[in-house]
């Protein structure tokens, strides 16, 4: 039998106050030695409930379990700063030999744990993600963008093993360490972690109904996460530009053509303001939209190089600013 590993669990927490109980009690069993199919052994020997401050009194929950629980440890983070930096955030305090973040709305089974450290180990693998065999339960519109975000993401990176990424995932401890300690801020984590992993397998799983709370995404939450995703792929999107903008050159290369020639035949009408409004505006509107997302890249840049930090923690439990 191999040797026990050890099993770091990480929970960003935004809304978590009725479903970390319910969580933590599942995630208990497996705090005592597990033997999953494949004949491996290991232990959750901790679990990082990460405060990204959300709505509600998560504080207090969590400050509550870490009372009844000795492998629930809070990590407080100074104000919200979004799902991944909550994730890195405990990513770099886990001492496991493996990682595994997960949300805490109760979709994700922690008995999954066993079957995904399974594929680790016998295909040497860095990172797993999860692969749901069902639709997960958030509606049709929001379950087609997912996948439409996600499919759009595989062709950026240019790699189709990572393009199915998922939040609840199984990386090798030292990645996930190395990870948290350089990774910039506004760096989408999957694409961090396809930097650094050259490994990357996914295991079918089964999710569950959320435990009695609706998503924290709003709609333009998800948008701008998209976004943010598109924005740290590297540079394919400006590729994309540089080629438009040789075809628009294309174009314009044979509208001109076209209108010397409509010249010297004599059948251009003496108007032709028009055609050249149209000309003027298709052109400058493909510039604006090439400096628009050169703009993008270039906060994104800024906010890496001045050192903004992808987060703080503190030593005590932020108060939330509002009420639901």
């Amino acid at each position: 039998m191999n040797m026990s590993q050890r099993i770091s669990i990480v929970v960003p927490v935004y809304a978590g106050e009725r479903t970390l109980p319910v969580l933590m009690a599942e995630i208990e069993k497996l705090t005592e030695l597990q033997t999953t199919a494949g004949g491996n052994s290991f232990v959750v020997c901790e679990v990082l409930l990460v405060h990204d401050c959300g709505h509600d009194r998560s504080d207090l929950t969590i400050s509550a379990l870490a009372e009844q629980y000795a492998f629930v440890q809070p990590i407080w983070l100074s104000r919200n700063y979004g799902q991944h930096a909550a994730t890195m955030a405990g990513m770099a305090s886990a001492t496991g030999d493996w990682v595994v973040t997960m949300d805490e709305d109760g979709q994700q089974d922690p008995q999954s744990i066993g079957a995904m450290l399974d594929l680790a180990q016998r295909d040497a693998l860095q990172l797993v993600y999860a692969q749901p065999t069902n639709l997960p339960p958030h509606g049709w519109v929001r379950n087609f963008f997912s996948r439409s975000a996600k499919a759009i993401s595989t062709r950026l990176l240019g790699n189709r093993a990572i393009g199915s990424f998922n939040s609840f995932r199984l990386i090798d401890g030292e990645i996930a360490r190395t990870l948290s300690a350089y990774c910039g801020n506004g760096v989408y984590l999957d694409v961090g972690l396809f930097w650094i992993t050259g490994r990357v397998g996914h295991c079918p799983l089964r999710v569950r109904e959320e435990l009695g709370r609706p998503s924290g995404y709003s709609f333009l939450a998800l948008v701008k996460h998209f976004w943010r995703l598109v924005l740290t792929t590297g540079t394919r999107p400006l590729r994309l530009i540089t080629i438009l903008g040789f075809f628009s050159v294309l174009l314009a290369m044979g509208f001109a053509v076209y209108a010397v020639y409509e010249k010297y035949t004599g059948q251009v009408p003496v108007e032709g303001w028009t055609s050249l409004a149209v000309v003027v505006a298709f052109f400058s509107g493909v510039i604006l939209m090439a400096l628009g997302v050169i703009a993008e890249y270039l906060a994104v840049t800024m906010g890496i190089v001045m050192g903004k930090p992808l987060y703080v923690v503190s030593s005590k439990p932020t108060r939330p600013t509002r009420r639901p």
